[in-house]
């Protein structure tokens, strides 16, 4: 029986100490990092040089626009609105700009892959130098005064020029061998189910961030779990930084519970000497890992779950704003289809055509949501509710259509207006079924931390009526958890293209 098969089986081989070896085993010569940090550092003067080349082409843009056009007419006219007086302005906003999305970690090669999070950075950089640097000039009273109908093109012409930029250099990079430069690779410690689902979180496809290049058994020799079979058992834990070298490992990740103390505080101290990263995959946490905070209270470290996005007043206020105009598009919009509809279902089954059913929201506070009656009258007389099934005989034949196509929902843009519900978040459920899930399935409840929605991140990936709940309530934390505006913006735009609304 071979080494590989003794330790995914919990075999032991010889007795040996559980962490000398790592300090004691064959002499070692100073190791570089893996990563090539030269190409690296190109590659963040390159992005760096992008950067300030579109933001300074782009305010020079709404420069033009503003002064050259007919928009100059707009407001008090300066004469030293020119272009050589205003070069000034260019600079110092290009500079504030450039400063900002350095501040937001936008030049760090751990997040050249991460084009969600690099798309985000850039609308919350460019919004906030859009009201920051007017405040500014207001402020130190600037000559000539700057314009605020320029610092608002500035902002949008700016943002857009940076994600069409950084688009560009996204579709580069994520191309081999550039993204086997900037991937982490990283060997696992232990092996539990934390770790399936974190392999399910890096993905396989070109731009994933972290590969993970094997696994190496505890000291215990047995793993929790047995790792998949795409990765590789490199050996057991006495020959970890032999095998840190030879692997050219950028990170090790070490599953909680499978090192004591004093272990863990000597793999601490080896991955520093080897210049790898060190982490831990905390048990306890299953859920919301970015929000997870470390404070000091009277000087203690503590952890815990902090803050999520839509718990901070500016992102909720700039939802909120959202929400209330959306919400009056919408009903304005589609008012003549809501009336077409409401008239064939009356047609077709006489009496109320609005629906009124409760369900739980914001902090578990019930409402009414108001739907257009897509069922027959009293299609809950026997007092048992329940989701909708396919083919369902209590369905009028005008609501198979509008339930395909999710005209019945559009009255609730009168509870988003209302402040009820936002346009984009978790579906909300109904009181007599929520009993059962808060029970059933774990962190059900983190649902109501935001207000539900129209339509949700599960709705658009077809978690929809009668579905796996426990998949939906995935998608609802992922969500909550990366809230941002752009976002909610692809959310908005994969509803209208799947039709994948609310249930």
């Amino acid at each position: 029986m071979n080494a590989t098969s003794r330790l995914i089986r919990g075999e032991s081989p010889p007795a040996r100490s559980a962490i000398a070896p790592l300090e004691n085993s064959e002499t070692f010569g100073l190791r570089h990092r893996h990563r090539p940090w030269v190409a690296h550092q190109k590659l963040v003067a390159i992005s760096f040089i992008g950067d300030s080349a579109v933001v300074f082409l782009a305010l020079m843009l709404s420069y033009l626009i503003r002064f050259e056009t007919g928009l100059r007419e707009v407001g008090v006219f300066d004469a030293g609105n020119s272009i050589a007086g205003y070069c000034g302005h260019v600079l110092l906003g290009s500079a504030a700009l450039i400063f900002l999305l350095a501040n937001f970690r936008l030049h760090d090669p751990r997040n050249y892959l991460a084009i969600r999070g690099t798309s985000a950075t850039i609308v919350k950089a460019c919004l906030l130098w859009g009201v920051s640097f007017l405040a500014l000039a207001l402020v130190f009273k600037i000559e000539p005064a700057v314009s605020r109908l320029f610092c608002a093109i500035g902002c949008v012409i700016s943002m857009v020029a940076l994600l069409g930029w950084r688009w560009i250099l996204y579709c580069i990079l994520r191309r081999e061998p550039f993204a086997t430069a900037l991937r982490q690779k990283a060997i696992f410690v232990g092996w539990n189910g934390e770790c399936d689902r974190a392999m399910k979180r890096f993905g396989t496809g070109r731009a994933n961030q972290i590969s993970v290049i094997g696994a190496v058994a505890p000291p215990r020799f047995a793993f929790e779990v047995i790792p998949p079979q795409q990765v590789p058992v490199l050996g057991a834990y006495q020959g970890l930084r032999s095998i840190i070298r030879k692997s050219g490992a950028d990170v090790v990740m070490v599953v909680e519970g499978t090192l004591d103390r004093h272990q863990m505080l000597e793999l601490a101290e080896t991955c520093g000497r080897e210049f790898v990263d060190f982490k831990i995959i905390p048990s306890c946490f299953q859920i919301l890992v970015s929000t997870l905070t470390l404070e000091s209270i009277h000087g203690m470290p503590v952890l815990g779950i902090g803050k999520m996005p839509l718990h901070h007043a500016l992102n909720n206020a700039v939802k909120r704003a959202v929400d209330i105009i959306g919400s009056i598009f919408g009903m304005i919009v589609f008012a003549p289809v809501m009336a077409v509809f409401a008239t064939l279902v009356y047609l077709e089954s006489p009496g109320s055509v609005i629906y009124r059913q409760r369900r739980i929201g914001l902090n578990g506070r019930p409402f009414n949501i108001y739907k257009i009656r897509s069922m027959k009258l009293n299609a809950e007389s026997a007092g048992v509710p329940g989701w909708t099934v396919k083919d369902d005989p209590r369905r009028l034949k005008v609501g198979e259509l509008m339930r395909a196509w999710n005209i019945d929902e559009l009255p609730q843009f009168w509870n988003v207006l209302r402040g009820e519900m936002s346009l984009v978040g978790p579906r909300p459920e109904r009181p007599e079924l929520i009993e059962g899930f808060m029970e059933e399935i774990p962190h059900y409840n983190v649902r109501h931390n935001i207000k539900p929605g129209v339509t949700g991140w599960a709705q658009v990936n077809g978690l929809r009526g009668d579905t796996c709940l426990r998949e939906r309530v995935k998608f609802d934390l992922d969500y909550i958890e990366n809230w941002n505006f752009v976002f909610d913006l692809q959310i908005m735009m994969m509803t209208l293209y799947k039709r994948g609304g609310a249930c």
